[in-house]
């Protein structure tokens, strides 16, 4: 069994009896805002204290998942400049929370890609 199929068993697993099926990455995106905007308890939140981890595109969705659940980071798209084949400005998936929590996400990220590639 791959790596990858363990994750997607693992994220089965997660799921509550409310949910039916897995949300894609649009989905959860839309479910998170909804969520926050039903709490409107980040208000109290300025801006200045929210910092961005930047997922790289290709990046393995149960991980992103992972992070999302275990790091109570809120997905969201933002423009950004990309310079592979010619720099075009593209909507980049970040997740957005606190300092410590984007830093320990980001190892979490790195951890796990790192472990996935060694697998294949």
């Amino acid at each position: 069994m791959t790596e990858a199929d363990r994750n997607y068993r693992e994220m089965n697993k997660k799921v509550t009896p409310k949910m039916n099926r897995i949300l894609n990455l649009e989905e959860l995106i839309a479910a998170k805002q909804l969520e926050k905007e039903k709490k409107k308890e980040c208000c109290d939140m300025e801006i200045e204290q929210l910092y961005d981890l930047i997922i790289p595109p290709g990046t393995i969705v149960s991980i992103i998942y992972d992070i999302v659940e275990e790091f109570e980071l809120e997905p969201v798209t933002r423009k950004m400049f990309v310079g592979v084949a010619n720099s075009e400005e593209r909507e980049i998936l970040v997740l957005r929370g606190p300092l410590e929590k984007v830093q320990a996400a980001e190892k979490f990220l790195y951890d796990e890609m790192k472990a996935w590639i060694e697998n294949q």
